[in-house]
């Protein structure tokens, strides 16, 4: 099998490569049968190249990088069930993220763009190391695509879903994040971006550094918008309005820290948020009690912790028929 998929990369990667072999090498890393075999070959290539210590994108740096938070996630995660992902989904989202570039600005660097995709299932949450060391952390039910060397040579990225990102500075080089309804426009800076096509509202949050909102054929804004560090950015598709606000960030990003920080949120909202991040399948029998609001902070509770809570704090019940979580008025 090694020596079947080390023979697949070797071709793919060859200078004079045709589109069949590059194809067939890209798509080794959709399938999860190849997943230890091909990251064992990629880091023992990894280990035997040789890079000028003048380069600006040195191996090491990277695999420093890689193996130093796959590490740190090591010494958080503990499975608590079969909701929670494992540390080794989470690893192999990683190496797979940053392999990924490192073949494509290493092998394809006079080639046009290439754009490569990457997801997050419900129930579960994927990072991307990209080769600048960028990071995208992608929550559950989201998915991009993206490229190091995009359309005039920009860094691109197009979001479906919600994800948080720690952009490496390169002014030279502009980050952009696509949505369907505006451009955030990057230097260096740690954001998130909500985008889902199932909610109304497109939020922009910005932690560290600065952003600009720009228009797309979508959104057509009347000038470009800076954001500073506090602020989110609200884009409403039905009205087209924008709003900014001061908000505390840290109730926007802990998801990626596997909490949950529910602040007046209405039982509507928080049921989308359980399913995505649980995986789960949730059915409200009263249309009533949606409009009902909840404040609490959870960290690594099951579906089934959080529920009770629930059901002991608001006028509700649940039960679960046929894999499905019903819940109906007290």
């Amino acid at each position: 099998m090694q020596n079947r998929i080390g023979h697949i990369l070797e071709k793919g990667k060859a200078e004079n490569a045709s589109a069949a072999e590059e194809k067939q090498m890209y798509a080794l890393f959709h399938q999860d049968e190849n997943e230890f075999e091909l990251k064992d070959l990629l880091l023992q290539e990894l280990h035997n190249t040789e890079i000028p210590e003048t380069t600006s994108n040195p191996f090491k740096k990277l695999f420093d990088k890689l193996w130093s938070k796959i590490e740190k996630k090591k010494t958080k995660i503990l499975t608590h069930n079969h909701f929670i992902s494992t540390f080794g989904k989470i690893a192999a989202a990683v190496v797979i993220g940053l392999f990924m570039g490192l073949y494509v600005s290493t092998f394809n660097s006079n080639k046009a763009p290439e754009y490569y995709a990457a997801s997050a299932p419900k129930g579960s949450i994927s990072e991307i190391v990209l080769p600048d060391s960028s990071l995208i952390v992608l929550n559950a039910g989201s998915s991009v695509k993206y490229s190091i060397n995009g359309e005039k040579g920009t860094r691109e990225v197009f979001l479906d879903g919600e994800a948080w990102f720690d952009v490496h500075k390169n002014k030279k080089k502009p980050f952009v994040v696509h949505t369907p309804f505006y451009d955030v426009n990057v230097t260096g800076t740690q954001f998130n971006v909500k985008a889902y096509k199932s909610e109304k509202q497109v939020t922009t949050t910005l932690e560290e550094g600065s952003v600009i909102i720009q228009s797309t054929e979508e959104c057509k804004l009347a000038n470009s918008i800076s954001m500073v560090p506090g602020e989110q950015l609200t884009f409403d598709k039905e009205t087209k309005n924008i709003a900014i606000k001061k908000i505390n960030t840290r109730w926007v990003t802990a998801w990626k820290d596997n909490k949950l920080i529910f602040v007046n949120m209405s039982l509507k909202e928080l049921v989308v948020l359980l399913e995505r991040k649980y995986g789960v399948d949730i059915d409200v029998k009263n249309e009533a009690i949606l409009d009902l609001h909840f404040d609490g902070t959870f960290k690594d509770e099951t579906i089934l912790e959080i529920l009770d809570i629930l059901e002991r704090t608001l006028p509700i019940d649940y039960k679960i028929i046929d894999q499905k979580i019903e819940i109906t008025t007290k």
